[in-house]
């Protein structure tokens, strides 16, 4: 499974490119986990982000890479 394995073209508008960061409610319905499981991801620094101005955002291959990392972490124990 390749990293670009979570599709985040269902939160492109219709025509536009796909986003390069996703809001922390975005990158959520990606992982399919809640907003307040999401920033816990991120305050442990599993899930990365970052600041723009006051706006937390999340790469948009940020989940795909955290959820590759979960698969290895579990194929290993």
């Amino acid at each position: 499974m390749s990293i670009a394995a979570v599709d985040i073209a269902p939160l492109a508008e219709a025509g536009d490119l796909a986003p390069v960061l996703l809001t922390v409610e975005e990158a959520a319905r990606c992982l399919r986990v809640g907003r307040t499981t999401c920033f816990a991801l991120i305050r442990t620094g599993e899930l990365e982000s970052l600041t723009i101005g006051g706006l937390r955002r999340v790469p948009a291959d940020a989940p795909a890479a955290y959820l590759a990392r979960r698969r290895a972490e579990q194929r290993a124990a």
